[in-house]
């Protein structure tokens, strides 16, 4: 009766560790260096630095983000044929920043405005089996710290 008792009560605390650290769902997250800077997508919206959410209203976007054709015409570039993504293919000395996608934006944070048309901010082009668009369009919305494009580059 002892062991199970024992049991019982480690149990819960090792699902609150695996939960604490975010490495209840294994694998790699979408992750980009821009400059000395890592950016990747957070398993866990608490663990984030920045939030960050979609809109299919352009009135409502702070940000808009347009899926290029082509990655001539893109101001950011996924490209990979493979199923997983590399080892250590992001890793630098920093810890890097977290983004996380909300589906209820706060209203200091960005909302993002994905579309084929212009007029926009920032333009992507995803050929990806590792990164979804959305995915891609929030680490580089959060790579310019949520900011359009002029606000970023008046800063």
């Amino acid at each position: 009766m002892l062991r199970f008792k024992i049991l019982a009560s480690v149990v819960p605390l090792a699902m609150v560790a695996l939960f604490a650290r975010g490495e209840l769902l294994p694998g790699s997250r979408p992750c980009i260096e821009v400059g000395d800077t890592a950016l990747q997508i957070a398993v866990l919206p608490w663990q984030a630095q920045l939030h960050v959410s979609f809109t299919d209203d352009p009135s409502r976007a702070t940000v808009r983000v347009q899926i290029s054709d082509s990655s001539d015409a893109a101001d950011f570039t996924v490209i990979d044929d493979i199923d997983e993504a590399e080892a250590g293919a992001c890793e630098s000395n920093k810890v890097p920043q977290l983004v996380a996608i909300s589906r209820s934006p706060e209203p200091s944070e960005p909302v993002i405005y994905l579309s084929p048309d212009g007029p926009a901010d920032y333009r992507i082009f995803v050929s990806s089996k590792t990164f979804s668009t959305q995915e891609a369009a929030a680490l580089i919305v959060g790579a310019s710290g949520g900011h359009r494009r002029l606000q970023a580059a008046s800063l």
